[in-house]
């Protein structure tokens, strides 16, 4: 028999909202300055409701951007939206069809090809990115989309994590294939994308925020405005030297970086639980 103590449940639940609290309330905090002018944020101490100039302090962001920047957060927000969203779309591709290879194809030295593309996820991203960079530069992709999405489209972790599905598949669904007559490029395209689809569902969810936070590699090769991203925007418009920063333009910017993941992972969320805890065999 288990004994339910009602002090414990109402202890549990004070503590998970203390949490809550502490994890949003800088959030909150972020989302009150840019409703603000720049004189109350500055004016201590900081107002802790909301003010009166969110729709000016929001519009003035997305269509101008701050004094020391360049450019509008509507531009950089296209900028980051197509750089995650190719980094994502062009991992799963790859990592696709390197698993299949590795999975349904017999060929020489699979394993050792295999291991030799895993042990890449011990290589951080520091060791490889001065000679990435000699690449890029040497290929004329500085400022552009191509060389902000394509040194970052191979994923050991994602080819790993699709080897492991299709592992998994029943080789009955093979040889049902193979009866029926069906080609490599047939079973992969009519069988085995429909069946993992919420596989790659889940782990677009986890590339698209992996693309989405991307600094240091923006960092290096975009020099020019129209290219920057929302986090390489933000640090550039803390950069103002002697000059006071525009507080309630960049919380505004703050909060527009952080809407586009939280609305991948919310309109996603069902096939990422699904892709993380289920296999549709």
């Amino acid at each position: 028999m288990v004994e339910k103590r009602s002090w414990l449940t109402v202890l549990t639940h004070v503590i998970l909202i203390l949490g809550v609290i502490m994890m949003f309330f800088p959030i909150y905090l972020v989302f009150v300055a840019s409703t603000h002018t720049l004189a109350d944020i500055l004016d201590a101490p900081m107002p802790l409701l909301p003010g009166s100039h969110l729709w000016e302090n929001y519009s003035r962001a997305f269509t101008e951007g701050s004094k020391s920047l360049g450019a509008s957060v509507s531009v950089m927000l296209i900028n980051s939206l197509i750089m995650a969203t190719g980094i994502a779309v062009g991992k799963i591709v790859i990592s696709l069809l390197a698993a299949y290879a590795f999975v349904f194809f017999r060929f020489r030295f699979r394993s050792l090809f295999f291991w030799t593309v895993f042990i890449t996820l011990m290589l951080p991203v520091e060791v490889r990115i001065l000679p990435t960079y000699k690449v890029i530069a040497d290929l004329h992709l500085l400022n552009s989309y191509t060389g902000l999405i394509l040194p970052l489209i191979a994923s050991a972790t994602a080819t790993f994590f699709f080897r492991q599905y299709f592992l998994s598949i029943p080789s009955e669904i093979v040889e049902a294939a193979r009866v029926d007559g069906a080609g490599p490029m047939r079973f992969l395209f009519d069988i085995l994308i429909p069946m993992s689809r919420t596989s790659i569902a889940a782990m677009f969810v986890i590339l698209f925020i992996y693309g989405w936070n991307q600094y240091l590699w923006p960092l290096l090769i975009t020099t020019e405005e129209r290219y920057y991203t929302l986090l390489i925007g933000i640090n550039r418009m803390l950069a103002v030297g002697d000059q006071q920063a525009e507080w309630q333009l960049i919380m505004a910017t703050t909060l527009l970086a952080m809407a586009p993941p939280v609305f991948v992972v919310i309109g996603m969320q069902s096939l990422f639980i699904r892709g993380m805890t289920e296999s549709e065999k």
